[in-house]
């Protein structure tokens, strides 16, 4: 166990995630969701509030953080419809094939160790027609910006929860078998160059050649319970 990432990490992440500066981009993010909606690395939910009660029936959220879980319960104890919140990380969804209408992840895929594997996994629980929506900071299109993130990350990725600053996000996920509907890049936050170039999107799965989409893990037993409780 470490002190600092086990307990220390998550209220530094808590405090960061409450700035302002994110509010923007978080509504526009989750003013799309509907529906069943799973969220990938909800923290302690700041945007559970955002949901739009008309919209949305349930807000699955998922997290390797207790800590984190723990501030997330709170916030969706207030929510007009059922929140679950449980411990598991995206390389490894405790949910069964085409579960989902949406998936939501915000500031979380910079972080997660496997992402190819985590993409897989969100992959497999969207429904038919389903959308990923994402918001992520990551690679500049400036080389030397670029150059310079890819410089830190190795000096930043142990302070920061495994956030890299250099992951080329839109490529991440078409390779991962996503068609993209929508996608916006830019220096979208203000602040310095190295971390606020930003992806935020919304993707479908492409049709795989076998005909309906599957990720990794497709074929595993179709529901595992978490390691938390729900929310509400």
């Amino acid at each position: 166990m470490s002190l600092y990432r086990d307990h220390l990490l998550p209220r530094l992440i808590h405090g960061v995630m409450r700035d302002p500066r994110f509010l923007p981009l978080r509504r526009a993010l989750v003013a799309e969701a509907r529906g069943r909606v799973l969220e990938i690395g909800i923290g302690s939910g700041p945007n559970l509030p955002l949901y739009d009660p008309g919209r949305v029936e349930t807000v699955v959220g998922i997290d390797p953080s207790a800590v984190l879980l723990r501030l997330a319960r709170r916030r969706g104890a207030e929510r007009p419809f059922p929140v679950w919140l449980v411990r598991a990380t995206a390389e490894r969804l405790p949910f069964a094939d085409a579960s989902m209408d949406s998936v939501l992840s915000s500031w979380t895929l910079c972080s997660i160790p496997d992402l190819d594997t985590a993409l897989a996994e969100i992959r497999r629980v969207l429904r038919p027609g389903g959308r990923f929506l994402f918001v992520e900071h990551g690679l500049a299109r400036e080389p030397g910006v670029a150059r310079w993130q890819r410089r830190l990350t190795p000096l930043w990725r142990p302070l920061a929860g495994g956030c890299h600053l250099d992951r080329p996000i839109g490529e991440r996920v078409a390779a991962a078998g996503f068609r993209t509907a929508e996608m916006e890049t830019g220096y979208l936050l203000a602040g310095p160059r190295l971390f606020t170039y930003h992806y935020r999107g919304a993707a479908e799965p492409a049709p795989s050649p076998g005909g309906a989409a599957r990720g990794a893990g497709a074929d595993r037993a179709p529901r595992r319970r978490g390691d938390a409780a729900c929310g509400k």
